[in-house]
């Protein structure tokens, strides 16, 4: 049934004041008529018919002193939220070591600051098998912008060609170049000793000659800046830097190579630092670091457990020109990975068969020509195979993308996105891939109602994909915050409405689904608060909720409960459950718990369970693939006939 709004005799009263309103809306007054334009909205979001078709918002009560900077954000399977700040991309906190994360519960809306050992601002992370949350990456430095360097720096290489041990210098050694110049580095390096090679060789005779031994230095990298400002320290030529204060043999095995120290733009610099937060303890345990130091890196879970780091910029603040490394959970340590390079916060989906697809959604930093073809990456062989059909292929940067449910489908969509950098470009376009066909090809979708940077896309219980947030323009700009939301119907292959925000999302900003069948929005960072540009921005601290239309009109009430059941499962096992609903119980799906930063989360996916139906109870089996389930925590939800989802049952698998 169509719902028709009556305002009521109260209402008409509040709008027109007395007839004040109306005076003044005679006279012209814009901020009279947008206030009670605010309060038709307020009025009419508020009622039940509004709510049961297209849903609802609220802002969480937030105390002050929990409230922080949200950059990243994981549900963990306590069901928790862990949101992690790091310096929250304050220069000030950052330069006084000050790093937040914050512990959300939303059973009871209680809150809990977590010591946080490092700067975890633009790390990456991924869900473990055993439920703890990987964390790497993270900021060593921040940017300096062009025309606010003042001191010659960059990358000097330091070598070390003694064989018998490896070398540490701590942040503010000095290098001096042959022309008496100085400079200092901003970080501890440890040089690596040289490798020993002997090698056999034969005279022309075919006789063995004596051992001949090879060294090859060790090397490591560090950032250095002139110890004084002026044009005398920049070079663009390669040169060899003594390190002072050595002496000896130290002095002539232990020095330092430069190619360019410039005035130029320094960007953000990461580093090797990784930890599991585990949400038994509730605290960040260190394991071993990544070989390689990464700023906005994506890690994904493959099909065994072991994580995939991928891109970033490195201790130096350059792209990584394709080194990545996989995690084991089990060792704690890290090893190399297959070579290839992407942008950064790639978007790497695991896929039947154990390959990674790209989807082309990347966010930040890499040039406009490189590494942004979307395709189907094999890891173990390292091949890459093109796909195509994308429109508007040089705006995937702060696009989003998810594979859609359920995961058997092999469908993966990517919304919206803009041009690379600080673009205005900004495009409505939608695209869908199916994965598996023989000579798999994006097809359109539908468009959405703008073109959309930093869109929050969230799988939900029912199979449909809500999105809501995004800007127009770069990071908001020109107050171009989008306080628009829908959903995607994967069968009807169609967007509807839902309710409107109240508050705008546009760069470092998060959405994730909660266990009670919610979806939890945090973040944004615009550039500006207004429309002329002339006020810089604020960091967005509310945090708001959204209670989908399957838990209005008696839904939350009529929700399908399950009993009590096992807490884990073998891939390919079954479970079962207690209900006194199981004759109106639909679908059961096995959903995998969010990690999310800068629009990107390759962690949600959604599998549909086989579901069996007995006297009182109801049994699910989870695929035995775990290139599609693979190993972990997941929410399993049950659904009625109308999409009315469970409260979700946490149940590891693997």
């Amino acid at each position: 049934m169509r719902y028709r709004y009556r305002p009521t005799d109260k209402f008409r009263k509040t709008l027109l004041g007395g007839g004040a309103l109306v005076v003044l809306a005679g006279l012209n007054a814009p901020a009279a008529l947008s206030f009670a334009g605010e309060k038709y909205h307020a009025y009419k979001i508020s009622q039940p018919g509004y709510k049961q078709r297209y849903g609802s918002w609220d802002l969480l009560d937030v105390p002050e002193e929990f409230r922080t900077n949200a950059i990243h954000a994981a549900l963990l399977h306590t069901g928790k939220v862990l949101i992690i700040a790091g310096s929250g991309n304050s220069q000030k906190k950052f330069d006084k070591g000050s790093f937040d994360t914050i512990l959300w519960n939303p059973a009871d809306n209680s809150f809990r600051k977590i010591p946080t050992p490092e700067d975890f601002f633009c790390s990456g992370h991924s869900q473990l098998p055993d439920g703890r949350l990987l964390v790497a990456g993270g900021t060593a430095r921040y940017e300096v912008l062009d025309g606010e360097v003042d001191r010659a720096g960059g990358g000097m290489r330091v070598k070390n060609e003694n064989p018998d041990r490896a070398v540490t210098f701590k942040k503010g050694t000095r290098f001096r170049s042959p022309s008496g110049v100085e400079y200092v580095s901003r970080f501890d390096v440890t040089v690596p000793k040289a490798k020993r090679q002997f090698k056999i060789s034969y005279a022309r005779t075919g006789r063995m000659m004596p051992w001949r031994t090879k060294v090859t230095a060790g090397e490591a990298r560090v950032f250095v800046e002139a110890a004084k400002a002026g044009p005398e320290a920049l070079t663009t030529e390669a040169a060899q830097y003594e390190i002072l204060g050595l002496k000896g043999k130290d002095a002539d095995n232990l020095y330092g190579l430069a190619q360019k120290l410039t005035t130029e733009k320094q960007d953000f610099q990461g580093i090797k630092a990784a930890y599991e937060f585990d949400p038994r303890a509730e605290k960040y345990i260190p394991v071993s670091p990544m070989k390689e130091a990464r700023w906005y890196p994506t890690l994904v879970t493959l099909d065994d457990g072991k994580v995939l780091a991928v891109s970033g910029l490195d201790d130096v603040g350059a792209v990584l020109t394709g080194d990545n490394e996989i995690y084991d959970p089990a060792t704690k340590k890290w090893s190399k990975g297959p070579t290839r390079y992407f942008p950064t916060y790639p978007a790497l989906f695991l896929t039947k068969g154990g390959k990674l697809f790209y989807s082309g959604s990347n966010a930040g930093y890499g040039p406009a020509g490189k590494g942004r073809q979307p395709g189907v990456w094999d890891v173990k062989k390292n091949t890459f195979a093109r796909v195509n059909g994308l429109t508007d292929v040089d705006q995937t940067e702060t696009s989003a993308s998810l594979m859609l449910p359920p995961a058997q489908d092999q469908k993966v969509m990517i919304l919206g996105g803009g041009g690379v950098g600080e673009s205005s470009l900004a495009t409505s376009r939608t695209a869908i891939v199916d994965l598996k066909r023989d000579n798999p090809g994006f097809e359109k979708g539908p468009s959405l109602p703008q073109g959309t940077r930093y869109l929050s896309s969230v799988l939900m219980p029912d199979d449909s994909v809500f999105t809501t947030g995004g800007s127009s323009d770069y990071r908001g700009r020109s107050a171009s915050d989008i306080h628009k939301a829908q959903f995607y119907d994967p069968p009807r292959n169609a967007f509807r409405r839902a309710a409107d925000p109240t508050v705008g999302r546009n760069y470092h900003s998060e959405a994730l689904l909660l266990p009670d069948g919610r979806v939890v929005t945090f973040g944004s960072d615009p550039l500006f608060d207004d429309e002329d540009n002339t006020k810089l921005g604020t960091f967005e601290q509310r945090v708001e909720i959204y209670t989908p239309p399957y838990l209005h009109g008696g839904g939350d009430k009529n929700r399908p409960v399950l009993g009590k059941g096992p807490a884990a499962l073998v891939a390919g096992g079954r479970a079962t459950f207690p209900t006194a609903d199981a004759d109106r119980i639909a679908k059961a799906r096995l959903m995998r718990p969010s990690a999310v930063t800068h629009t990107t989360d390759v962690e949600q996916r959604s599998i549909a369970l086989t579901l069996t139906k007995g006297a009182g109870e109801v049994t699910v089996e989870v695929p035995k693939d775990p290139t599609l389930v693979p190993p972990g925590w997941y929410m399993l939800f049950v659904t009625d006939a109308d999409g009315v989802p469970s409260e979700a049952k946490w149940l590891k698998v693997g």
